[in-house]
């Protein structure tokens, strides 16, 4: 059933049904009438119509969604039409970047089908619609935050991970692209890893493992307000074992062993933070809230396995204020008792604070279940392509990390 349901989303059936099941919900209209170019968009949105998200978009065929996106919205004439339409619209965004990656149907473009910069780029177009949307109705700022929040968790498969009975139950997630002003061609490879694996079996020694993954993004907001325990929270409790993963250091992969409370850096809307990291109010949490919470993923393991081509490390080393003083230092095997933090072994920036609420949320419901952060290698391109969104050597090292991160999961699972 949820196969059938991705399809008829991916091919919006199920908004021509919406359409002709409530007529008196739609009308006919053009992006002329209801799209306010005017309207201020976000920092990340401002970025889409650059030359290489517009070049990436033509050559995945992804270039189709905004302007889709875009008739639908303007024929909306209901709050409810348009809640369905964003949900619909979201989860064939998500749908289709996974069948893309995974090789189900045709590529839409020349850009290589394991790229994960196509749907990061499609989002952008359809939340900028939205935000610039003018509708026929009255709509409440409230309820257009809503919606965005809607499309931002449809289109990155949050809200629709569930497990098939009877197989293992693993969750990973990945990553947008980030620190593009520094490089507006920069890819994720978590984000390319979270398109390839979602819905993968995996062979183990004791039975089938299914993985279901969700995108997360570089920015603080949605961190705040607990978009990532959210996404977790229903899941937790069922599965077999959890990754997150997000891109690293140069050259090596990190198993981080622990996980620290402080969060600092700039992210995709050039937003900063350098406080501790704030748990929702409703979500369930330890109490004191702990200055480290540390991976129960087999570390050991996965370090002496051979995985692939890049090394693998059990990163150990945190960055804490020691008990009794007020400078932070560096302990390289970890917290020392009554400590501060101020990084975790993935740093103080987006990847390190999943990692710590994913394992913090584990805690707070008293599991054991194996789960912690893999930090990827930087995906690099060729050392002469200064201008060019793509090149082998860039493929071939996408193609080699996401293959090291299933191998990865593999190996904690056996």
């Amino acid at each position: 059933m949820r196969t059938v349901l991705r399809r008829l989303l991916t091919c919006g059936i199920v908004v021509g049904s919406l359409i002709a099941a409530a007529p008196l919900a739609f009308a006919q209209t053009t992006s002329r009438d209801c799209v306010d170019r005017t309207v201020p968009v976000t920092v990340s949105e401002r970025r889409l119509d650059l030359a290489v998200p517009q070049e990436v978009l033509r050559r995945s065929g992804f270039d189709r969604f905004g302007p889709r996106f875009e008739t639908l919205l303007c024929a909306v004439r209901t709050k409810q039409a348009a809640s369905a339409l964003v949900r619909a619209e979201g989860a064939g965004l998500w749908r289709s970047a996974v069948d893309r990656v995974q090789g189900r149907g045709p590529a839409g473009g020349d850009l290589t089908r394991a790229d994960d910069r196509p749907l990061y780029w499609a989002r952008l177009a359809l939340t900028r619609a939205l935000r610039q949307w003018k509708p026929g109705f009255t709509l409440p700022d409230a309820d257009r935050a809503r919606l965005i929040n809607a499309m931002e968790t449809s289109s990155r498969g949050q809200d629709s991970v569930s497990f098939p009975p009877g197989l293992k139950r693993v969750m990973v997630s990945g990553f947008d692209p980030f620190q593009l002003d520094g490089d507006i061609r920069r890819s994720n490879p978590s984000g390319a890893t979270a398109l390839a694996l979602d819905g993968v079996i995996i062979k183990t020694p004791t039975g089938p493992a299914i993985v279901q993954t969700a995108m997360f993004p570089v920015l603080w907001g949605p961190f705040e307000a607990g978009m990532v325990e959210r996404t977790f929270l229903a899941q937790m409790p069922k599965l077999t074992m959890f990754t997150t993963v997000s891109q690293g250091r140069v050259g090596r992969i990190d198993i981080e062993r622990y996980n620290g409370r402080w969060h600092t850096g700039l992210d995709n809307d050039n937003e900063t933070r350098a406080t501790t990291i704030p748990i929702p109010a409703g979500i369930p949490t330890v109490t004191p809230q702990p200055e480290f919470v540390s991976t129960t993923l087999p570390h050991a393991k996965i370090v002496a396995a051979t995985t692939g081509r890049f090394p693998v490390f059990d990163n150990t080393s945190v960055t804490e204020i020691p008990a009794g003083a007020t400078t932070p230092v560096v302990s390289p095997t970890g917290p020392t008792p009554g400590s501060t933090a101020r990084a975790g072994g993935g740093g103080s920036y987006l990847s390190n604070e999943i990692a710590y609420r994913t394992t913090l949320l584990r805690d707070a419901l008293k599991l054991t279940t194996p789960g912690g952060h893999v930090h990827t290698p930087v995906l690099q391109f060729a050392p002469d392509n200064t201008t060019a969104i793509t090149d082998p050597v860039f493929e071939q090292n996408r193609t080699d990390i996401v293959a090291q991160v299933k191998k990865i999961i593999e190996v904690s699972l056996a």
